[in-house]
């Protein structure tokens, strides 16, 4: 999908927004990776990765916030909602997205070795789910990857 300087720097707010969500994840020793949820051009949840925090497999960036961003509206229907994370989606939140049938997913950097956003599979266009979210990636990638660069080679140098 081709877009325009405009919506390009318009995401690009927002996904700086969810890389300094990545960066506290960081700075207490998570894999960082940040999202938020933008609700009428709105940030209506924050969140970034806890699994090792909060020692729950399931405490991705992406799962928090779609968490938050159910009870910000009171619902499980996300259609009006759009979520920014640093990293493409592993299956687990790429089967949450589906499942609240949100309404955009943007993500800046690709994972080759889990995402299933385009990367090893596509979870979300998978023609027969319940879903019409729009996805658009590579926002601010490099950033993105350059943060899980960085704490990876820190981690291997400890």
């Amino acid at each position: 999908m081709l877009i325009g300087k405009e919506q390009i720097k318009y995401h690009e707010k927002y996904m700086r927004e969810a890389l300094i969500e990545a960066q506290k994840a960081a700075d207490i020793g998570e894999v960082p990776v940040g999202a938020i949820a933008v609700y009428n051009d709105k940030i209506i949840a924050r969140g970034h990765n806890l699994r090792e925090t909060k020692a729950d497999p399931t405490a991705h960036a992406e799962m928090i916030v779609i968490r938050k961003a159910a009870a910000f509206i009171k619902g499980w229907r996300l259609t009006d909602i759009t979520l920014y994370v640093t990293l493409e989606p592993c299956i687990m939140c790429a089967g949450a997205v589906v499942q609240s049938r949100l309404g955009k997913l943007v993500y800046g950097a690709k994972d080759p070795k889990a995402g299933v956003v385009g990367s090893i599979a596509d979870v979300i266009r998978t023609p027969h789910l319940p879903n019409n979210t729009e996805v658009l990636s590579g926002i601010l990638a490099t950033e993105c990857s350059d943060l899980l660069k960085i704490f990876f080679s820190n981690k291997r140098n400890d």
